[in-house]
């Protein structure tokens, strides 16, 4: 695996060797001594046309747990925001003696971009990018869910039969494709639920069915998961649902649907959460979320990815 630029190209194979190496990533970040010197000598550059703190944190952490000499680069206040090109900036880079890219853009497709422009003869990494993918989330994602499940006998599982009820904001959101194309190919069934204003055009060819009505889709298919997305402060002021109110009303996990469970099913956030618009305070903190897991297991699965992408290994090699 050269470059992680979308979880649609990534095989059952390589997506299950993902999780099992990041399942050996775990174990080394339960340690006292978090660290492998797996990529000691490689620099990594986290180059951020878009601010997320959690993202680059979790990635800053797992390069530097892997013994990484870590760049980050954020395009605020840079050179970029005087006018650089994505192109003279990754060649500056380049020319540093750079050995893997992550990055995060806000225009869809300028990972592909730079994975195949030849500027830069490095792995890329996609951070996120506009309104199209995010491949590590949708792997931490997946890898969280497959932990709940099977707990110490997870390696080599995929996600076959499990049901996954996605909600929200799904035509913006790069997580919710993501999490399409990966649940998809480990065997999960996902249904996504939103307002018709907030499904894309096309969302017939995608690998769901769709519902518009929450409360009809969770009595139906009473899913094994519930992942709730953000629904960002812009999208409330650009008529895409009439209110605040509404939107909880009608698509928010509030204390009543969570309470209509099963005790079984999980509640996942890619955070950071709006409490008592799409989840309520209730469902966030219960033993049912795992948005805390997550968070730290986004840091094993980045692992797992920089591992992969670096090294070319397909299993873990100790020193």
């Amino acid at each position: 695996m050269k470059h992680l630029l979308s979880t649609r190209d990534v095989s059952r194979e390589v997506a299950i060797q993902l999780l099992d190496i990041a399942e050996d990533m775990s174990a080394v970040n339960e340690r006292e001594v978090k660290k492998l010197p797996a990529l000691r000598g490689k620099t990594v550059v986290n180059l951020f046309f878009e601010d997320s703190t959690r993202t680059r944190i979790s990635f800053e952490a797992a390069e530097k747990r892997l013994s990484a000499d870590v760049i980050n680069f954020a395009a605020k206040g840079s050179s970029v925001s005087k006018g650089e090109s994505l192109k003279d900036t990754t060649q500056t880079l380049a020319a540093m003696g750079i050995d893997a890219v992550v990055i995060r853009h806000g225009a869809s497709g300028a990972p592909q971009v730079l994975a195949q422009s030849g500027w830069i003869d490095a792995p890329v990494i996609n951070a996120g990018d506009g309104t199209h993918e995010h491949p590590t989330q949708a792997l931490l994602d997946a890898f969280t869910m497959r932990k709940r499940l099977h707990g110490a006998g997870s390696r080599g599982k995929g996600l076959d039969g499990v049901k996954v009820t996605i909600v929200g904001d799904i035509l913006h959101s790069r997580v919710a494709r993501s999490n399409v194309w990966l649940l998809q190919t480990l065997g999960a069934e996902v249904q996504l639920v939103a307002p018709p204003t907030l499904l894309p055009h096309a969302v017939d060819t995608w690998p769901v069915s769709v519902s518009y009505d929450l409360d009809e889709a969770l009595a139906q298919s009473k899913p094994d998961v519930v992942m709730m997305l953000r629904i960002q402060q812009e999208r409330m002021h650009d008529a895409f649902f009439p209110n605040e109110r509404e939107y909880s009303n009608m698509w928010g996990l509030t204390q009543e649907r969570f309470f209509s469970l099963p005790a079984k099913t999980m509640v996942m956030h890619p955070g950071p959460m709006n409490r008592g618009l799409e989840i309520s305070s209730v469902a966030a903190d219960s033993p049912q979320s795992t948005v805390l897991e997550q968070v730290a297991n986004g840091v094993s699965v980045r692992m797992a990815a920089l591992y992969m992408v670096l090294t070319g290994e397909r299993e873990v090699t100790h020193d």
